[in-house]
C-alpha cells in the first residue's frame, strides 16, 4: 500500500532558516509526491514470508460455517424468535428473495475459495523449512491436504445454499474456481452443474486424503503408529538409520489437532454424498448414491467400532462439565472436530429467560415438543404411548427436559413458570418473553451468571462435525438403500441398530417395542428424520434438512397457553410460514447475477 508523506511547517524566527526550508521543498517537490510503502502486508511480502502467506489459509479456515447456536431453527417448524427484526423471522414470513437472504455464504465462501487458491499458489515456493529439507516437505504435505480440504468444505457449504433447478430446468451447482484469480481475470464464470460441483468436492477430498492419510494429530513414537506414506524415508532418519519422529510430530503432532485431519476430510464425504442422495438433487431416487453415503458413513463408524463407540454422554455434550474437561489432547469422545474454547456469555444473554437476564430469543415450538416421544418410545399420539393431556410433559423422552424449559422445568434452582402467573416469563408477557410458552436449554450453560452484580463467562466451543451426525447419516442413508434391517457390507450395524442406540443413550425404555415395531422402510425413514430433529435441534440442520428432503415448509409454528393451576395446556398458532415451493432451493445473490449474465438464477427467484 502506497500513501502521501505529509510535512508539517513551523513557523521560524529566522527568515534564513525559512528560506532554506522553502529551497528544500522546492528542490524536493517530486519526492512530495512520490508514494512509500507502508508497514502493512502487501502481495509481494505475503509471497516471501511463510507466517503471511499462512496466514492465507487461516483465513479460509475461518469462513468454514459451524454447527453453532443460531437463529436459523427459528426459520423452521423447531422454533420463532421474539426478535421482531430477526432476520429469520422476516426470511420465513415471506420476505426471502434474492436480494435479501440472510443465509447466504456467496461472498464468504468465495472469498476463503480464493485464498486457498492463492495459497496453493505460492505454497511450493515457499521457504517453510529449506534448513531442514524433511521438515519442508512434511510443511508441504500438510499444507497441501488441508488446503484442498478447506476448499471442499467452503464448496460444500456454497453448494449447500445455492445449489437447485435453475431458470433453464437444469440442476445447477456453483461455479467452479479452482485457480487463483487476478483483479483483471473473467469473473463471468457460469454454474457447473450439480453433480460436477460435487465431483469436483470430491476431487478436493481425495486430493486432501492423499497428504492426511493419519486419522488424528497426535505424536508417535514408534513406527507402527505412522500413518501410510510417512516412513523414515520421509520423515528422516538418524545416524543409526531410526525414524526422526520429532521431525512428523513438529508437523502432524498433538498441537495440531484443531487442524483438519484424515478422519475430519472423511467425515465431511459423508456429509456430501448424504446430500447429493438426497430427493431434491437425486431426482431419479438412484439408490447407488444412497449406497454410496451409507457406504462413507459406515466405513467412518468402524474406525471406532461401529455403534459401540457411540458416546454416552454425546448429547450432553455441551454441558459446563464436558466442556470444561476437554483440553487439546482429551478430546471428548461425540467430537470430530470443532473450535477452540471461549469463555463468554452471548449464548446465555441471547436465550435465558427474562427473570435470569436474557433476551429470551429462541422459542422453541410446541410442533417440537410433539416430535419428543413418550419414555416407552411411542409417539405421544399412539395408543400405547400412554399420554396424559392434563400432564403433556410427563413421561416424556429425556431429551425434551434437556434441550427444552418449559412451564415447570427446574432451572438454575428455581421452578419456570411459563403460563399464567410467570410475570415476565409468562407467554407473550413482555418484549423478551417467550411467543410459544418454551424457551431454549440446549448449548447454553445453565451455571452462567448473568447478573449485572455478577456476571460470569463460563467456557463455550462450536463445533464443525460431532458423531451423531455421522451415525445418522449412516442409518438415513443404510435404510434408503437396503431397508432398516439389512447389513450387505458386514459392517455389524443396520440402520435400526443405530437408532436404537441413539434412543436408548437418550432415555428411551429398553426394549424398544414401537422400534422393532418398524419393518418397512416408510416408516422407518420418518423415525429416522424425527431422531435427527432432535438430536441436532438448534444446531443449524433443521433449515437444510427441510429443503433436502422436500419436506412441508410451511407447517404453522405453534406454541402453548397454560392456565394459572398449570393443568389446562391449549396449542395455539404463533406464526405462519410463507414459503413458496421454489423455495426448496435457495437463490444466488442478485446482485451477482446482475454482475455476470453467465449465472443463471435458480427458478422462481
Amino acid at each position: 500500500m502506497k500513501t502521501i508523506k505529509n510535512y508539517q511547517v513551523s513557523i521560524f524566527k529566522s527568515p534564513f532558516i525559512a528560506l532554506l526550508l522553502l529551497l528544500m521543498l522546492c528542490w524536493s517537490c517530486n519526492n512530495l509526491f512520490e508514494p512509500v510503502d507502508e508497514n502493512h502486508r502487501t502481495y509481494e511480502r505475503v509471497i516471501h514470508t511463510p507466517t503471511d502467506a499462512e496466514g492465507l489459509l487461516a483465513a479460509a479456515y475461518l469462513r468454514i460455517p459451524a454447527c453453532a447456536l443460531s437463529e436459523l431453527d427459528a426459520a423452521t417448524d423447531n422454533a420463532v424468535s421474539n426478535n421482531k427484526n430477526s432476520d429469520m423471522l422476516r426470511m420465513a414470513t415471506g420476505q426471502w428473495s434474492a436480494a435479501y437472504n440472510p443465509v447466504s455464504n456467496w461472498n464468504s465462501c468465495f472469498s476463503g475459495i480464493l485464498s486457498v487458491n492463492q495459497f496453493l499458489e505460492i505454497m511450493p515456493d515457499m521457504n517453510w523449512k529449506k534448513s531442514v529439507p524433511y521438515l519442508n516437505e512434511l510443511y508441504l504435505k500438510r499444507f497441501n491436504g488441508e488446503a484442498h480440504a478447506v476448499r471442499a468444505f467452503l464448496k460444500f457449504s456454497l453448494l449447500q445454499a445455492a445449489a437447485g433447478i435453475d431458470a433453464n430446468g437444469e440442476l445447477a451447482g456453483i461455479p467452479l474456481v479452482n485457480e487463483y484469480l487476478t483483479a483483471d481475470a473473467d469473473f463471468n464464470i457460469p454454474r457447473a452443474s450439480f453433480a460436477e460441483s460435487v465431483q469436483s468436492i470430491y476431487d478436493d477430498i481425495d486430493t486432501a486424503l492423499v497428504y492426511l492419510t493419519m486419522d488424528d494429530y497426535k505424536d508417535v513414537n514408534n513406527e507402527a503408529d505412522l500413518p501410510a506414506g510417512y516412513g523414515k524415508d520421509v520423515i528422516g532418519s538418524d545416524e543409526q538409520g531410526r525414524p526422526l519422529f520429532s521431525n512428523y510430530n513438529v508437523i502432524f503432532g498433538t498441537e495440531m489437532s484443531q487442524r483438519i485431519s484424515g478422519r475430519i476430510i472423511k467425515a465431511l464425504r459423508a456429509r456430501v454424498a448424504l446430500l447429493a442422495a438426497s430427493p431434491a438433487f437425486n431426482i431419479k431416487n438412484d439408490l447407488a448414491l444412497w449406497e454410496k453415503a451409507a457406504e462413507y458413513a459406515g466405513e467412518l463408524m468402524k474406525s471406532i467400532n461401529g455403534v459401540s463407540g457411540l458416546d454416552p454422554a454425546g448429547h450432553r455434550w455441551y454441558l459446563k462439565m464436558y466442556v470444561d474437561a476437554i483440553s487439546i489432547d482429551n478430546e471428548q469422545p461425540e467430537i470430530i472436530w470443532r473450535r477452540g474454547k471461549q469463555q463468554h456469555s452471548e449464548n446465555e444473554a441471547e436465550n435465558f429467560p427474562p427473570t435470569f437476564y436474557g433476551r429470551g430469543r429462541i422459542n422453541p415450538t410446541q410442533n417440537l415438543i410433539e416430535a419428543f416421544p413418550m419414555q416407552n418410545g411411542y409417539p405421544y399420539r399412539h395408543a400405547s404411548a400412554g399420554y396424559d393431556p392434563r400432564k403433556p410433559y410427563d413421561k416424556r423422552d429425556p431429551r425434551l427436559d434437556l434441550y427444552i424449559l418449559r412451564n415447570g422445568s427446574r432451572f438454575k434452582g428455581t421452578d419456570l413458570i411459563t403460563g399464567v402467573g410467570g410475570k415476565e416469563n409468562a407467554k407473550d408477557s413482555v418484549a423478551n418473553s417467550t411467543r410459544t410458552g418454551y424457551y431454549l436449554r440446549k448449548l447454553v450453560v445453565e451455571e452462567t451468571s448473568l447478573d449485572p452484580i455478577g456476571t460470569t463467562y463460563l467456557f463455550h466451543y462450536d463445533v464443525f462435525i460431532r458423531w451423531t451426525e455421522i451415525f445418522l447419516a449412516y442409518a438415513e442413508a443404510a435404510n434408503e438403500a437396503w431397508g432398516p434391517a439389512l447389513d450387505p457390507k458386514a459392517y455389524g450395524f443396520t440402520a435400526r441398530d443405530i437408532i436404537r442406540a441413539i434412543r436408548k443413550r437418550a432415555g428411551i425404555d429398553q426394549p424398544d417395542a414401537y422400534l422393532n415395531s418398524i419393518t418397512g422402510k416408510a416408516d422407518m425413514r420418518t423415525l429416522i428424520r424425527n431422531e435427527r430433529r432432535l438430536e441436532l435441534c438448534f444446531e443449524g440442520f433443521r433449515f437444510w434438512d427441510l429443503r433436502r428432503w422436500k419436506e412441508n415448509l410451511n407447517e404453522t409454528a405453534r406454541g402453548v397457553e397454560i392456565n394459572a393451576a398449570g393443568t389446562a395446556f391449549n396449542a395455539v398458532n404463533v406464526e405462519q410460514r410463507r414459503y413458496e415451493d421454489y423455495m426448496y432451493f435457495g437463490p444466488l445473490p442478485q446482485q451477482e447475477v446482475l454482475k455476470y449474465n453467465a449465472l443463471i438464477q435458480n427458478n422462481g427467484w
